[in-house]
């Protein structure tokens, strides 16, 4: 593995879209026991439900600690990867590298990570294992890396259509707890530069009362070039609907690198979710204080779900909606399964949802009929 201190773009690399094939899939074996209730043993049922309905159609490794890895290898299927790797928490999204590909290989950025915020607003302290993981997963599938761990970026905050339009919020990549020296345009560039962009379109906010800032993968993903799907609700009550109706907005008066316009689907959000204190009362203390309150809200969207190569998966909230969300996005997406994943509201407790946890790998084919050298360990 090679650190690499030149830009990706200029090396003709740029990441791909998310809905493109994957050579497999990253996830990190819940364990902490301030964001996963009861030892993180519900956090763990809903892990193996994704993990083993993702392993279906791609290849998919799992980084678990030491004292974790044998309930790990245990719970998952023989055909996923399990590696042993110390991390902070398990939000994969975030942590592990954002790939880029320019057709032949491709290669990692390792971002710098600060728990979504740092010392201004960061949700805990240390961090810095969680901070050596995209490092530590290039050197296992030997995949050079670029260093740009003096930009703070987490994964959950950006979403491309492969075809150089990249999705944003202000209210996540203009936080003061992320990058506050850099003016928006010097942050602009440096996603350009990095993840081989041409436009970024700025929403103005994530989904309400999101502790990530506003990431963008919980209220606005593409599903194809110039087209998106969006957390929506008619509720004019709800907070969150004077955001969905500004980015609407904005949404519609864009249009993508190419010059098309966005096409926008909405996707309806489920009845606002609030934890219950039975699922406070399993959460340990974070140094002495709470970490969840009863009755707080939860971000649950719909649109945090991942698009695996054989089916997208969706986050299920025993709400009116799921089903409805599963219809939308199955016409949106009619050459894969779309699945709803039960166990969901496990996985929101600890804050994020099924995209916040998974991170893709591109294809060995990304670009026609050629191998990824940098993959080849993992054939066996």
């Amino acid at each position: 593995m090679r650190i690499l201190h030149t830009e990706p773009s200029a090396d003709g690399f740029s990441m791909p879209a998310e809905f493109s094939e994957h050579y497999g899939c990253i996830l990190i074996w819940p364990h902490r026991r301030d964001s996963w209730q009861n030892g993180a043993y519900a956090a763990r049922k809903a892990f193996a439900e994704l993990i083993t309905a993702i392993s279906e159609s791609e290849k998919v490794i799992v980084c678990a600690r030491y004292e974790d890895y044998d309930s790990a290898r245990k719970a998952l299927p023989p055909q996923v990867r399990v590696v042993e790797m110390s991390s902070d928490d398990s939000w994969a999204r975030d942590v592990a590298p954002t790939f880029v590909t320019n057709g032949k290989e491709i290669r990692g950025i390792d971002w710098g990570f600060n728990a979504w915020g740092g010392l201004h607003d960061g949700l805990y302290f240390p961090w810095d294992k969680d901070n050596k993981m995209a490092r530590k997963l290039c050197d296992l599938l030997d995949c050079d890396t670029y260093d740009k761990r003096d930009f703070i970026l987490e994964g959950g905050s950006i979403h491309t259509d492969g075809e150089g339009t990249l999705l944003t919020t202000e209210e996540c990549l203009l936080s003061k707890g992320r990058n506050p020296e850099m003016s928006k345009a010097e942050i602009e560039q440096t996603l350009c530069n990095t993840l081989g962009v041409k436009k970024i379109i700025w929403l103005k906010r994530g989904i309400y009362h999101d502790e990530t800032n506003g990431h963008i993968d919980n209220i606005c993903a593409f599903t194809a070039p110039a087209e998106v799907v969006l957390a929506w609700t008619d509720d004019k009550n709800d907070p969150q609907y004077e955001i969905s109706q500004e980015c609407l907005d904005i949404l519609e008066n864009e249009t993508d690198a190419k010059g098309r316009k966005i096409k926008v689907h909405k996707l309806p959000l489920p009845e606002p979710v609030h934890i219950t204190a039975e699922e406070c009362d399993g959460l340990d203390d974070m140094d002495g204080e709470p970490t969840r309150i009863p009755g707080e809200r939860l971000a649950a969207s719909y649109v945090n779900f991942y698009i695996s190569n054989g089916a997208v998966i969706v986050p299920q909230f025993g709400d009116k909606n799921d089903k409805t969300a599963v219809e939308i996005l199955q016409k949106l997406f009619p050459t894969r399964n779309v699945i709803g994943l039960p166990h969901s509201r496990d996985i929101l407790i600890g804050g994020g949802n099924i995209h916040c946890i998974t991170q893709q790998i591109p294809s060995t084919t990304c670009s026609g009929n050629l191998r990824i050298r940098s993959l080849h360990s993992l054939q066996n």
